[in-house]
């Protein structure tokens, strides 16, 4: 198989043929792509049990004021597992450069200056992840299981989660919701 060029800080957005149930109408923000497989995370998929009230109690950490961002479920392995997406302007030593703008940690300090009103400005908390074993990725995508296009810092922080899937695709000018209709392998 040919490699393809490295989808990290894509979105990957689930087409109306995406054959498993827990992607549909989903977008997954890609935070590693290489030749050992690909992770990612569901940036528009609240939790519906579970609030960021309840992982800061469950961790001991201060409470802040205001309401609380929910937290998300990130994809459906290791969903135990806490990530934080956030903007560049937050600061921790053990996090994951994705882009210049955007980076990815699983660091209890960073979740405890968040509770403490001193974390980044923008931040989705996830549980679990969504990923892929070597070449599984590029086989979905041949399927037609998923479109990609470039993450977008607007449609990761700022945007409804309801909106998220159309909006991450239509900013390419593509209505996902009739792509089915206009693509087939030739």
């Amino acid at each position: 198989m040919r490699t393809m060029e490295s989808l990290t800080g894509y979105f990957l957005i689930s087409t109306p043929q995406m054959p498993d149930p827990r992607f549909q109408e989903q977008v997954v923000y890609i935070c590693a792509h290489n030749e050992e497989g690909a992770m990612g995370l569901v940036i528009n998929n609240p939790h519906p049990e579970i609030t960021l009230l309840d992982v800061l109690h469950g961790a001991n950490m201060p409470i802040p004021e205001g309401v609380l961002p929910p937290v998300y479920l990130g994809g459906p392995v290791e969903m135990e597992a806490g990530f934080i997406l956030y903007s560049g302007d937050g600061k921790s030593r053990l996090s994951l450069e994705i882009t210049p703008e955007i980076h990815l940690s699983r660091d209890a300090g960073l979740l405890h200056d968040i509770a403490l009103g001193k974390g980044p400005e923008h931040f989705l908390f996830m549980l679990g992840y969504a990923g892929w074993a070597p070449g599984q990725l590029e086989a979905e995508l041949m399927d037609n299981g998923w479109l990609t296009v470039p993450g977008d810092f607007d449609v990761l922080f700022n945007t409804p989660d309801e909106e998220k899937w159309k909006l991450a695709a239509g900013r390419y000018g593509i209505d996902i919701a009739v792509f089915g209709d206009v693509i087939g392998n030739a």
